[in-house]
Formats: C-alpha cells, structure tokens, sequence
C-alpha cells in the first residue's frame, strides 16, 4: 500500500517538475504545481511573474485560478497540491484559504519558504482550515531543475555584461 501510495506522489511530482520546466523554457524560476482531485490532475500552474509582470503569478496561485475554474467554487475541498518549491507566505495563504487538503512539496526554499522553512503559515498558526504538509517527494529531482537555474542565469547575465 506503502509503495502504491509512492508511486502515486512521485507520478504527480514528475507532472509538477513537466510544469516547472515549461516555466524554466521562459526563464521564469522553474517552479511548477498541479492539483489533483480524486486521482485526477484538474489543474496545472507553473511560475510567470516574469512574463505577465504580475508579482501574483506564482505556480500555486495559477494552478488554484484554474481548479476553481475547473469546479465552479473558491472551496477546493478534497483536493491536494505538489508543488516542486515550498510555498511563499503569500501562496501558503492562497493555500489555506482556497481549503486544499494536503500539499506535497518537491524541495524546501530556505529564502522564502512558509512551510516551515522561514516560517511555518501551516502548522504554527491557527486558522478556519488546516492543511496537511509532506515535504521531499522527488526532492532531488526537483532541486536540481532549480540549480541549473540559477546557473545558467548566471551565465546569461555574465555574457550580457560582457557584451556592455
């Protein structure tokens, strides 16, 4: 049972990781989320502040617009988040507050994280709706798509000023 449950986690974390390269082909930080209702995939998001210059487009706050869509209510009840990057402050909030019932986390974000990297929005305050956390569902999968990131980001802006 153990292993079915696995192998479930790990097939939706590899459809996040799908949603965090195609923000990756954008140069947008590669961060992808989906959320699954009843086994399902209902609804795909991956990061485009960049792109829509809108500081709200974050992978959890696109994948929440379109499952709300998708079931005609705000209340995602029932449903379950992975997610490759541990949530900001303002997506944890969007989290808890659109009622999903569990989120699955790729890797932790030391900087801005608010599933109990920098602060824990889920666990050390109390709100109408409690969700559940589970961290490091293909974490090195999930943190390496973001190192060569950073790195090739890097390079970019390096050549860039060079050619100044």
């Amino acid at each position: 049972m153990a292993t079915e449950k696995n192998n479930m986690q790990q097939k939706f974390m590899k459809e996040a990781i799908k949603e965090a390269k195609k923000a990756y082909q954008k140069l947008e930080i590669p961060v992808g989320a989906i959320i699954v209702k009843d086994g399902k995939i209902i609804a795909r998001g991956h990061n485009l502040k960049e792109t829509k210059n809108d500081t709200t487009k974050h992978a959890e706050i696109i994948a929440i617009q379109k499952a709300s869509k998708k079931l005609n209510s705000w209340r995602l009840l029932d449903c379950e988040m992975y997610i490759t990057l541990e949530p900001c402050s303002m997506c944890a909030g969007a989290i808890i507050n659109s009622r999903i019932k569990k989120i699955h986390i790729g890797t932790m974000d030391e900087k801005t994280g608010a599933a109990g990297s920098k602060l824990n929005l889920f666990d050390d305050y109390t709100f109408n709706h409690k969700v559940e956390v589970e961290t490091g569902i293909l974490k090195d999968e999930c943190q390496k798509i973001l190192k060569e990131f950073f790195k090739n980001l890097r390079k970019i802006k390096s050549k860039e000023k060079e050619e100044e």
